[in-house]
């Protein structure tokens, strides 16, 4: 790299023959050989010359923008979509592929019992059976959740998600050979530890994803998490079709098609860079940052982005990565963590799991045979992942408070229809079921515009370096704490409140919307160090910003 740039700071680096390109000045601009310094906060950067004016110049910078725009867009592009298979794809995957082989994993755990003992198992004992293959799922995504924060500041955030694909060829194991086996212990297992890859993958995924996406774009990059989940749902519900993979012989492979995707992920992430924030603060290596940067970005002028995280690099001397617990002790973290509990606990308390478990028989009272239900509720997955990609396009002209408090609200007025469809499809009103049916489609395209996606995103934005990878671990264990207690209690739930099931739910929902549209801080085209600032003020109304208060407090090592 020549000169240091450990002791110079990367905003403060010479150029010379030795630079890669885009990581310093490019001398086709201007007078070949000529510098000048631009100011900057930090002590300034290099930066070309001012351009002689000329059409043979407005040309090549035309050229010079397309070509960094496509490499900056491919490679970021293939950065996605490998975090994304391995990552929020499986949870979707692995949540809606075990519906298809229900009957067919009951009818297995039953005659393995009476192979093992002569007698069959009670009907009651194999119905316990199975709920415990259902929530191992959710307990595993708990146990992955808390593993997310150390691994992505040991290993780094890339290197985490590779790792993680050990539970997934582990469990694909276990799933294959269960049959032949003739154990049902080992589907028990395999879904836990789907559970837990699960748990890491969308904990991490978002992370990675964050940190390495330029501002403009960090939102929308930061929700193609939501995108893959939604399309894991939809390829889970297509691959469990009968015709596919959903009969009684096949559902083994089905259980194990989770390898597939975590096999793409192990051919295609090495070859991606690492979170350039991570290289950098995490990990103290600013030419390995400079190089991920470049390739990210392409043939592009890095001062910029190179002087704000220099800026952030520099701020933090000494200190240690927060704990989990730790946040919630902190006055400069108090409206952080308020929107990650809120936001985070409302969006499995919102009712869209409701929505997905009274799909089945609203669509059975609306006159749909039961052989052609399951294709119709493919369409309830599809809806979820078309409203996702709606969000990516807009979310970053529309905001993030925005879409929140729009999904909420829109959310509230269908669930207070689809109440009411439901106490009146039993009267003289024969189109009710159908207009139950329109309001389950139209709260999941709510659902997907807003919650789905944009929470994900909270703990990446709202948080800094020093406490991000403990944020994850409280959003996600909070998240996956809330399904399994959700799947718990939805069933004494239904019972309960009947055609009123919904109630709960609204309520949730329009709280949630006034706390989005009231308390939660925009954070739409600011940097990190912006977002700081601004949540600063907040947590410290009538204190200005102060000498002492540099920006979020960031480490070296952020060891939990």
């Amino acid at each position: 790299m020549g000169m240091s740039a450990q002791n110079q700071g990367l905003g403060l680096r010479v150029p010379g023959d030795g630079d890669l390109p885009g990581t310093g000045p490019s001398r086709g601009q201007g007078s070949p050989g000529t510098w000048q310094r631009a100011g900057a906060p930090d002590g300034g950067v290099c930066a070309p010359a001012a351009p002689q004016p000329g059409g043979r110049h407005q040309r090549q910078q035309g050229c010079g923008c397309s070509l960094r725009l496509k490499v900056q867009g491919r490679v970021l592009l293939l950065t996605i979509c490998a975090a994304g298979i391995g990552g929020t794809f499986q949870f979707g995957y692995n949540l809606s592929i075990i519906n298809a082989p229900t009957l067919h994993i009951q009818e297995f755990t039953n005659e393995t019992w009476r192979m093992r003992t002569g007698q069959p198992l009670p009907d009651h004992l194999v119905l316990l059976v199975w709920s415990l293959i259902v929530s191992l799922y959710p307990l595993g995504g708990l146990l992955g959740a808390l593993l997310a924060g150390p691994l992505a500041v040991t290993l780094g955030r890339k290197k985490s998600l590779l790792v993680n694909n050990v539970f997934v060829l582990a469990a694909a194991a276990l799933f294959g050979f269960s049959r032949r086996a003739g154990s049902f212990e080992m589907i028990m297992l395999g879904r836990l530890l789907v559970g837990i890859s699960a748990g890491v993958g969308m904990n991490v995924q978002p992370m990675y994803l964050g940190e390495s996406a330029p501002t403009e774009l960090r939102g929308a990059v930061a929700m193609t998490s939501a995108i893959f989940t939604a399309l894991g749902l939809v390829m889970g519900q297509v691959v469990g079709l009968r015709e596919l993979l959903g009969g009684p012989q096949a559902w083994p492979l089905l259980l194990a098609s989770c390898l597939v995707p975590g096999a793409l992920q192990l051919a295609s992430l090495p070859l991606l860079p690492e979170s350039p924030r991570y290289l950098l603060i995490d990990r103290g290596d600013p030419a390995a940052c400079q190089a991920a940067l470049q390739r990210l970005r392409g043939p592009a002028d890095l001062a910029g982005e190179l002087a704000e995280l220099e800026q952030e690099r520099a701020v933090c001397r000494g200190g240690r990565a927060r704990r989990p617990w730790e946040l919630f002790r902190e006055r400069a973290l108090r409206r952080q963590v308020a929107s990650l509990v809120v936001l985070g606990g409302a969006m499995e308390l919102c009712g869209n799991d409701a929505m997905y478990a009274y799909a089945l028989a609203v669509f059975s009272q609306a006159g749909i045979s039961q052989d052609k239900i399951q294709y119709v509720a493919i369409g309830t997955g599809g809806c979820e992942l078309l409203a996702t990609l709606l969000s990516c396009l807009v979310i970053e002209r529309a905001g993030r408070r925005v879409l929140l408090t729009g999904g909420y609200g829109l959310m509230t007025c269908w669930g207070s229809v689809f109440t009411v469809a439901l106490c009146l499809q039993q009267g003289s009103f024969s189109w009710m079921p159908y207009l139950a049916m329109a309001c389950i489609f139209a709260s999941i395209l709510s659902f997907g515009i807003g919650p789905a996606g944009v929470t994900g995103i909270l703990a990446t934005e709202l948080f800094d370096q020093m406490a991000r990878p403990a944020a994850y671990m409280v959003c996600g264990a909070l998240m996956w704490t809330m399904l399994f207690l959700v799947g718990l209690a939805f069933p004494f739930i239904m019972e309960g409140l009947s055609h009123f099931i919904y109630v709960p739910f609204l309520c949730v929902c329009v709280c949630t919307a006034v706390y989005s549209g009231f308390f939660l801080p925009e954070t739409r085209g600011k940097s990190f160090m912006e977002i700081s600032e601004e949540l600063h003020r907040l947590n410290f109304p009538g204190r200005g910003r102060g000498p002492a208060w540099a920006g979020p407090e960031v480490v070296r090592s952020t060891e939990l």
